[in-house]
């Protein structure tokens, strides 16, 4: 089975590429600098404390998602509270208890563990203070009055009509290609939703033998990489290649996230990837972390999927502002979202898949500078 012809050139679809061009606030860290503005001027609620509850800092994102959050909620007239989990439960847990305990009248909760929050949060609620789910849907509690997010399942989409596209599979219609599969934490609710948004698309591929996971895995438990960590990628993708791929190339791995895409690719070039001989597969990624999109220009990963966090950060805050004065936040989906419990209310962002060929978009928006590509 042979590498496919790249590079392959993608264009956003407009109405994405339109939906990205409204921007969210301003900040700069962690080496990212938001030029946006949001024109949502809140009301009321001066003074109130926002607690705000992140995962972990070893994460780009996470970091710019907790000081766009702080900042807006701040320009807003709200105190903020913003704590970072480390990635333990029991820290996450102890800092919303902290948190509760200390008046806090709003919670804004990215979880470690979405199925892990439900006594701390009934301690919230009998303490009259609202929760938002910010990214990750909090499982099995009533205690949670809204959830912004980006659509998830259209993340998967994405990353799998990428690979379908650069694959050329609707054009050399006899052809097979070799595939590897990666999921997110098995804790993390997200997680089946990049996944069945993939194998939606993916799954007729894989049924008529055109995709072939010389693996074996193609369930998502057999994918699950805990914590989202690059580095444990990193290992199962050593075992992968060495294993299976001893004689044959690999032409894509489906990678949910850019962390994990950087684990995969530093176990591809081990294995003798990235001459021109031995190309590297097409390697699909998330969030359009940095470090990515500069190994998306070196030719190492080929696409991830941007989603601006300064929107989210905003539509929390939007969000937070309603619920803090007793008004109705605005939400575009209150179907699909079940928690085990109740059906949280969302709103949902649009994701935009980039490559080399569209790679622009993140400067034109204010979302890296020319220096920080350079």
């Amino acid at each position: 089975m042979r590498n496919p012809i790249r590079p392959h050139t993608r264009t956003a679809p407009a109405a994405a590429v339109a939906a990205a061009l409204v921007l969210a606030g301003s900040l700069t860290a962690c080496g990212q600098e938001a030029r946006g503005g949001s024109r949502y001027e809140p009301e009321g609620g001066k003074g109130s404390t926002v607690g705000i509850a992140m995962p972990t800092k070893s994460s780009q994102r996470w970091i710019t998602d907790g000081r766009n959050m702080a900042e807006k909620f701040q320009s807003a007239g709200y105190k903020t509270d913003l704590q970072y989990g480390d990635d333990k439960v029991e820290n996450q847990v102890a800092q919303l208890e902290n948190m509760i305990t200390k008046g806090h009248e709003l919670l804004v909760v990215a979880a470690i563990d979405g199925s892990a929050l439900t006594n701390v949060l009934q301690r919230a609620e009998d303490a009259g203070i609202k929760v938002i789910a910010y990214d990750r849907l909090i499982m099995g509690t009533e205690n949670v009055d809204a959830y912004a997010s980006f659509d998830n399942e259209r993340v998967g989409e994405l990353q799998a009509r990428y690979l379908v596209e650069a694959l050329g599979l609707e054009k050399n219609k006899g052809e097979k290609f070799t595939l590897e599969l990666f999921a997110g934490s098995p804790d993390d609710n997200n997680t089946r939703y990049f996944w069945n948004g993939a194998m939606q698309v993916l799954h007729p591929y894989l049924e008529r033998g055109r995709l072939v996971v010389r693996s074996g895995q193609t369930k998502m438990n057999q994918a699950t990489t805990l914590r989202w960590d690059g580095g444990k990628a990193q290992k199962r993708m050593d075992d992968l290649l060495s294993r299976h791929y001893g004689s044959t190339d690999i032409d894509a791995v489906l990678s949910p996230y850019d962390g994990i895409s950087i684990g995969v690719i530093s176990a591809l070039r081990s294995a003798g990837y990235g001459t021109e001989e031995q190309p590297f597969p097409v390697v699909t990624g998330q969030d359009a972390e940095l470090a990515s999109i500069k190994s998306i220009l070196a030719g190492r990963q080929t696409q991830t999927v941007f989603k601006d966090t300064r929107k989210l950060a905003a539509q929390a805050v939007q969000m937070g502002d309603a619920l803090l004065n007793d008004r109705k936040p605005e939400f575009n989906n209150t179907t699909d979202y079940d928690n085990g419990k109740k059906t949280v209310p969302a709103y949902l962002l649009k994701p935009v898949s980039i490559d080399k060929s569209n790679v622009r978009l993140l400067v034109d928006e204010g979302y890296y500078t020319e220096e920080q590509l350079t």
